[in-house]
């Protein structure tokens, strides 16, 4: 690779923190500015069906965020955290090849400088990461649904990937080992709820 020319850098705000691509080289933890992350997407091929799709998460830009959602009950001091990966040179083409089918629903790809604090001081650890959003102009984008509603989707879908509340029980569990002084109260309250009805579930059983 030439001095010119920019490695290929991939941010995962999803699975692809704990489920990362391969050919990974450097891993570099960050957060993202202006953006909100939402189980706004529906899930029709990984963590659910056609006919009962689950729920993922996309990020949104906060202003974007305010216009579509309504009441959203959830601050927008929440970071977003997760991880940018850099991919050997010699296998980029297979490697976008293979994230373009994974993320194939509804997911476009966008470019994101990615935070991290040094010595105190925050800057822009990573210009320009690929990132793959799911835009609200995509047919799978839902926007802001009710957070107990949400969660009873999540908590009941399965798809060819497994159950979606284990998507969600990942997340969470990979958010707080990146960054345990963070918290996305959005993405806690669902996993909260979601283990309530699993509770409920145990003590009917």
């Amino acid at each position: 690779m030439s001095a010119s020319e920019r490695p290929y850098i991939v941010f995962g705000y999803g699975s692809l923190i704990w489920k990362p691509p391969p050919q990974v080289v450097a891993r570099t933890p960050g957060y993202l500015k202006g953006y909100v992350r939402r189980f706004a997407q529906k899930s029709h091929d990984h963590r659910g069906t056609p006919e009962n799709p689950g729920r993922v998460v996309t990020l949104i830009h906060s202003e974007d965020w305010d216009a579509f959602s309504g009441s959203d009950p959830f601050p927008h001091d929440d970071v977003v955290w997760g991880v940018a990966y850099t991919i050997n040179p010699l296998y980029e083409s297979e490697v976008r090849e293979y994230l373009d089918y994974r993320e194939k629903d509804g997911y476009t790809l966008e470019q994101v400088d990615v935070f991290g604090l040094e010595n105190g001081i925050e800057k822009i650890l990573v210009h320009k990461a690929f990132c793959y959003v799911g835009r609200n102009d995509n047919p799978s984008f839902l926007g802001s649904e009710p957070t107990e509603a949400l969660a009873e989707r999540i908590w009941r879908s399965v798809g060819p990937s497994g159950p979606n509340k284990d998507y969600l029980y990942h997340l969470a569990e990979a958010v707080r080992e990146l960054a345990p002084e963070s918290y996305d109260s959005h993405l806690f309250a669902l996993e909260a709820r979601c283990k309530e009805l699993d509770q409920k579930t145990e003590g009917n059983n």
